[in-house]
């Protein structure tokens, strides 16, 4: 109960103290309200504050009556029953403590506290509506892409069917729906970009973002495979780099061709167990800076990402010599499903057309000849 000197109002039951704002620091009004229960124990609680929570005496009186008929609950009924309930926000801290060791968890977190606890945070799933989602995405998307979009609704989705399977709940009557992003961007280099920036990275001075350009196109490993890459995963002898912890979830091999063996042959070794490592040894976070500058030498097109598109360039030459199937193609970029790596079939159809002609032009030639 409140210390300072009250101060009585026309209404019965209802009164004030002065207090200070949190926020702003100014006097302002604090009002409580004194009143029996319908099991006729006189309860005493404060109604809200005169600034944040707008309460005039006026307002404190009706809520007052509607507690007094029981119509609304007291403030430690309300307590009580949000301890009780199973709100979003409990939701994800049950989630991380049995899930703790997903891989991407602190991602989740920031998308959790960024996004869905101002707006969910305290609903439970039943209180949630389609109309909610609606609005949701809808912000999201005016200052967001869609991708990322994606994952902030998928994320929410995934805490809620997880309270649901422990039973906690019943399914939503709805489907969070997400975004489809067109995030299927090929990047590629005609020959003469390919050889600018051949000529580009042997300009460059730093060792590191220029082997580490080489090492995406020669293998096309990801960038966080390459900022993880340890020596010890490089076997020379049987011919294979193994990629732990991928983005794939599975632990990968990748063959070591000619070209990333000779590289790796002569790159220098340091104390640190990192391949490329960061400063002071440990691993690598960030090459921006230095690998754009070798990209604008190049004078490739801003879009082009100079580490991940370098990836793409190595899938699009396997795909267009024809020399592999789809499924070996799978199998060396480590995409985890057949789906993501069909956004290359159509340079096998091609390398299929051109062999196809070829055969024609043999035949033809044979028949000629005859």
């Amino acid at each position: 109960m409140p210390k300072q000197k009250r101060h009585k109002t026309q209404y019965p039951g209802v009164y004030y103290i002065v207090g200070e704002s949190a926020i702003t620091g100014r006097k302002e009004k604090i009002y409580y309200i004194r009143y029996p229960n319908l099991k006729g124990k006189t309860i005493e609680e404060k109604a809200g504050r005169q600034h944040r929570n707008r309460m005039t005496p006026a307002k404190a009186s009706y809520l007052r009556a509607e507690k007094i008929n029981g119509k609304e609950p007291s403030n430690n009924e309300k307590r009580s029953n949000s301890e009780n309930k199973w709100t979003i926000e409990k939701l994800w801290q049950h989630y991380k403590e049995n899930k703790h060791k997903l891989k991407g968890m602190v991602t989740d977190e920031n998308r959790f506290q960024n996004h869905i606890l101002p707006i969910f945070g305290k609903k439970e799933p039943s209180e949630i509506s389609p109309i909610d989602i609606d609005l949701f995405r809808i912000k999201l998307l005016k200052n967001r892409k869609e991708g990322t979009v994606k994952n902030i609704l998928e994320l929410l989705r995934r805490i809620i069917n997880y309270g649901a399977k422990k039973h906690l709940y019943p399914q939503l009557n709805f489907t969070i729906e997400l975004p489809k992003p067109n995030n299927k961007k090929t990047e590629d280099l005609n020959p003469d970009q390919l050889r600018s920036l051949w000529s580009a990275i042997g300009e460059d001075s730093n060792i590191q973002a220029a082997n580490l350009m080489k090492m995406a196109l020669f293998t096309g490993m990801r960038r966080s495979e390459l900022f993880n890459l340890k020596w010890l995963d490089v076997k020379f002898e049987h011919g294979f780099i193994y990629i732990r912890d991928p983005k794939g979830g599975q632990d990968q091999k990748i063959p070591l061709n000619d070209m990333a063996r000779k590289l790796l042959g002569e790159h220098l070794r340091t104390d640190s167990p990192y391949v490329f490592p960061g400063r002071g040894g440990r691993k690598r976070v960030d090459i921006n800076k230095q690998v754009n500058r070798i990209k604008k030498r190049a004078g490739l097109p801003k879009d082009f990402r100079p580490l991940h598109g370098l990836r793409h360039v190595y899938a699009s030459m396997i795909a267009s010599s024809g020399r592999v199937d789809m499924f070996q193609l799978q199998k060396l970029l480590t995409h985890k499903s057949p789906e993501m790596t069909q956004r290359y079939a159509h340079l096998r159809d091609e390398a299929l057309k051109r062999a196809s002609v070829a055969v024609s032009e043999v035949l033809q030639h044979a028949i000629n000849e005859d």
